[in-house]
């Protein structure tokens, strides 16, 4: 009876070391497949547009509620971009501060500047969609780029840049917006986890599966905003104005990508865990109502990621698969690093490649505590 116990014990332990490998070798083939089929071609390849030989009049679309500090300063630095024919629209979205007034000392000064205006009503409340639309239908011109109120562009090149990217074919154009770099755990979080969305919005669109852009930094034709009828699919959404836009409008061949200096915006980053998290949260709502192969392509990633780590240190007090373990562990470790340095190199980005290796581990936990905090307590309002 003890031998038939005995037995029983090892050919368990056989399966459950057996088991783990196979999970373990199966989440590193995928993590590997998604770093050779998306990340490294994009970070690979030649990213610098031609030059076009001539540019076409741009609307910069912008919303601002209460952004009175935002305005003053950095407004002049789209306005003074260096473009040969282009407006700037400001959405005045029922600002209760000095909003106006910064607003009309800039239009007095710049001729190109269009303000519209939106009021609050108690009785019908709308969020950040509504202002974008009513900056869309006030722009004069067929080319859109829009930012926030936030963000300024990294330099007076910025326009022709974005632009650069629209073609006969090409409708939308996806940028990068960065955001500033401080002292401080929470700074290096939120670039990390910008530097790696923006990763994957711009590799899969690259490999012709667009499904997002961020509203920092992203231009689309206007034709193209009514043809879908702007917002109407999603409306009762309070976020998604971009990246709900995008994943309704993009397709393999009417999408581009823009990845270059000059070409990004920069904002200000949150300088608090909650006041980040209430931002995660708010951005998050939309990605549920992403289309189903978009969700299975993001969902694979975070799952094998965790799966591999765990798998990993399992399978360390494994003698039978400890050398193996490792093998495997290195050797996604090795595409982990390339990428990190190309993507620093890629976006701009500074002083993340020693706390990548934690980020990478702990993001997909972030990721899925907000999206149940979400579940129990749905964000609501744009700002």
């Amino acid at each position: 009876m003890e031998e038939f116990v005995y037995l029983i014990g090892k050919i368990s332990c056989f399966d459950f070391s057996y088991a783990v490998w196979i999970i373990f070798l199966g989440a590193a083939t995928l993590q590997i497949i998604y770093y050779l089929i998306f990340y490294l071609p994009f970070l690979l390849s030649k990213k610098a547009g031609k030059e076009p030989s001539s540019y076409p009049p741009v609307s910069v679309i912008v919303c601002a509620r209460n952004e009175e500090r935002n305005l003053r300063r950095y407004l002049p630095r789209i306005l003074e971009q260096d473009y040969p024919s282009f407006e700037v629209v400001v959405v005045n979205d029922g600002s209760e501060d000095n909003t106006e007034y910064v607003l009309k000392k800039f239009a007095a000064r710049y001729p190109h500047l269009k303000v519209t205006f939106l009021r609050n009503d108690p009785k019908f409340p709308h969020g950040k969609k509504l202002a974008v639309t009513v900056g869309i239908k006030s722009a004069s011109h067929e080319h859109l780029l829009l930012t926030d109120a936030d963000c300024f562009p990294s330099s007076n090149q910025w326009l022709k840049k974005m632009v650069s990217g629209f073609t006969e074919r090409k409708d939308i154009v996806l940028g990068y917006g960065a955001y500033m770099p401080f002292k401080g755990w929470l700074n290096k979080i939120i670039r990390f986890d910008t530097l790696w969305i923006a990763l994957q919005y711009f590799s899969f669109a690259l490999r012709g599966i667009p499904y997002m852009g961020v509203g920092r930094n992203l231009a689309y034709r206007k034709s193209l905003f009514f043809q879908h009828k702007g917002f109407a699919s999603h409306s009762a959404i309070e976020s998604g104005d971009d990246d709900l836009f995008v994943n309704q409008a993009a397709t393999s061949g009417n999408t581009t990508i823009v990845v270059d200096p000059g070409a990004s915006t920069v904002s200000r980053p949150k300088l608090s865990w909650k006041d980040w998290t209430y931002q995660k949260r708010r951005h998050l709502t939309s990605s549920s109502h992403y289309k189903i192969f978009h969700k299975l392509l993001l969902s694979c990633e975070p799952l094998s990621r965790i799966l591999f780590y765990f798998s990993f240190v399992t399978l360390l007090f494994v003698p039978s698969y400890r050398i193996h373990a490792l093998i495997g562990f290195g050797a996604r470790e090795l595409f982990f690093l390339i990428t990190i340095i190309l993507a620093q190199h890629t976006f701009n980005e500074k002083k993340l490649f020693f706390v990548a290796h934690v980020l990478d581990i702990l993001m997909p936990f972030f990721y899925f505590y907000w999206l149940v905090m979400n579940k129990i307590s749905p964000y609501k309002r744009w700002k």
